[in-house]
């Protein structure tokens, strides 16, 4: 399978597009600068005790208090709390050093282990979502390339999916030779195969992360960020890379620095993959990517032969409907065309919840099937699909009213691109001005820009029918434009511009107004 990530950097948000054999199959959404993402580790001041919830809000800096749970006190919340205290009282503390205290149970109260106006060493393990604040644990985990490295824990394990006891053995016997005291470690799958020195790197790296942190604690007041998650392109790289990239394109020239040396730390017989974008197209459109999110995200996704998809989302949870569209109406065997249907809706639906990262529970209306056989090879067809989504989840068989249900962890909130446009010619006012003026208006622009402003480079964003129009022939209008006011005037059709919208640029890519 052919993999390829288009990143595409604006001034407000990193998109990030992966690409299985020219097909989108996710889309991560990084808004730049807000913070509080899954990972980030805090020290965080307790604000209220909720006995009867066995939890606790936490103040995180947060607009709202972040809630963590008895449970996710972890098992050495103890040890955690006294090095914290102490630190905080600026105590010199070498935390290999540390003596761990007792295990806390797992039916105690958090009463017993908390309390207000503490301050709380916590890592984000959920977004903000909707109307909730962000979900907390104590239980710390620091991941890397190659391993996990978990504070406190004192024990190795190795991921399942590594089959093969040899590579086990092999990895557990380097890990137990570098890993210091006091901490335990999860060997991830792409470990397998890699030196010494790889693991060494990676482990000594989350180490020198996690002394960061605490060094921070003496010095910061809570509530305080102590250690920020990788950006969300780094860190869909480091868990997604593997031999069957084929390139990695980026639109813009600081994040293609940033990609590539972290290529080059990580993977350096890679880097060649990493390709910077220099088109006067957007990434997006140039790579088919926008045409599939408008397509992909709406409420009815069609599928072949006239089958569709109805997908509703509530606060609870999802329903998507499986409709078969005019396809009963030119088969006979109706069993057979709801078995063809499902299936081909089975495959979309497993892309769709990693498209959108719909989490929670997922509830999906198929069309009846009346043969046990047919649902369950329906059953086991949507677990095999499923199989390839990094996110947790849980797949049921289809219930007596040919419900299946479906649930999918969910840490961030669902991504849902706008796709539903103002109206580009009345901008939601109803009336519009005369079309055949539009060029005049786009001129009026330049000649303002050019001549009262003195800008010498002007590049003009439209739509691809205006910009057929203006660049057409051999003398076209912008040849005309350029003649008669000195500058260079440079169109760029762009999909997601409304027909007749315009926006201006300079030679520096900033907004002319």
């Amino acid at each position: 399978m052919n993999k390829e990530l288009i990143i595409n950097v604006t001034s407000s948000e990193i998109s990030i597009a992966l690409i299985e054999d020219k097909q989108l199959v996710e889309l991560n959404t990084e808004k730049c600068k807000t913070g509080f993402a899954v990972g980030d580790i805090y020290l965080g001041k307790v604000r209220k005790i909720m006995p009867g919830l066995n939890a606790a809000f936490v103040n995180i800096g947060h607009e709202k208090d972040a809630f963590i749970h008895y449970l996710d006190l972890g098992s050495q919340f103890v040890s955690l709390h006294k090095l914290v205290n102490n630190l905080v009282n600026r105590k010199n503390i070498r935390f290999e050093a540390l003596k761990l205290d007792p295990p806390i149970g797992k039916t105690g109260k958090i009463a017993s282990q908390i309390s207000g106006g503490q301050p709380i060493l916590v890592q984000i393990a959920k977004e903000a979502i909707s109307t909730k604040g962000p979900r907390l644990t104590s239980d710390i985990s620091l991941a890397g390339r190659h391993v996990v490295l978990i504070p406190f824990a004192n024990k190795i394990s190795v991921s399942q999916k590594i089959r093969s006891n040899e590579e086990k053995k092999r990895l557990r016997k380097i890990v137990e030779e570098v890993l210091p005291k006091n901490y335990g470690v999860i060997i991830r799958t792409a470990a397998i195969g890699k030196s010494e020195e790889d693991i060494r790197h990676d482990i000594e790296t989350l180490v020198g992360r996690w002394n960061m942190a605490l060094e921070r604690v003496r010095t910061q007041a809570a509530p305080s960020l102590l250690l920020g998650e990788m950006s969300r392109t780094t860190t869909i790289i480091r868990d997604l890379l593997n031999g069957s990239f084929s390139s990695i394109v980026v639109d813009d020239a600081s994040v293609y620095e940033e990609v590539k040396e972290y290529i080059r730390t990580i993977a350096p017989e890679k880097e060649k993959i990493v390709k910077l974008y220099k088109g006067n197209v957007p990434i997006f459109d140039n790579y088919d990517i926008s045409k599939q999110i408008k397509s992909l995200f709406a409420k009815y996704v069609s599928l072949r032969r006239g089958a569709y998809l109805i997908i509703e989302h509530t606060e609870a949870l999802h329903v998507i409907d499986v409709n078969s569209g005019n396809r009963a109406k030119v088969d006979d065997d109706q069993e057979r065309t709801a078995m063809d249907v499902n299936l081909a809706s089975a495959e979309e639906i497993a892309r769709q919840l990693r498209l959108r990262d719909m989490g929670g529970i997922i509830v999906i209306d198929f069309i009846d099937l009346h043969k046990s056989e047919n649902r369950q090879a329906l059953y086991e067809k949507m677990k095999e699909l499923m199989a390839s989504d990094r996110a947790k989840h849980t797949v049921l068989p289809l219930s007596k009213f040919g419900l299946m249900q479906i649930t999918r962890q969910r840490v961030r909130p669902e991504t849902a691109p706008e796709v539903k446009e103002t109206c580009p010619t009345c901008h939601g006012t109803g009336t519009i001005m005369p079309s055949v003026l539009l060029d005049q208006q786009i001129e009026n622009k330049i000649a303002y820009f050019a001549s009262d402003k003195g800008v010498k480079h002007i590049k003009v964003k439209v739509s691809p029918f205006v910009a057929a129009y203006l660049t057409r022939g051999l003398i076209s209008v912008r040849m005309r434009w350029m003649m008669k006011y000195h500058c260079v005037v440079k169109i760029v059709s762009d999909q997601s511009t409304g027909l007749v919208e315009t926006k201006f640029y300079g030679k520096d890519g900033q907004e002319l107004v």
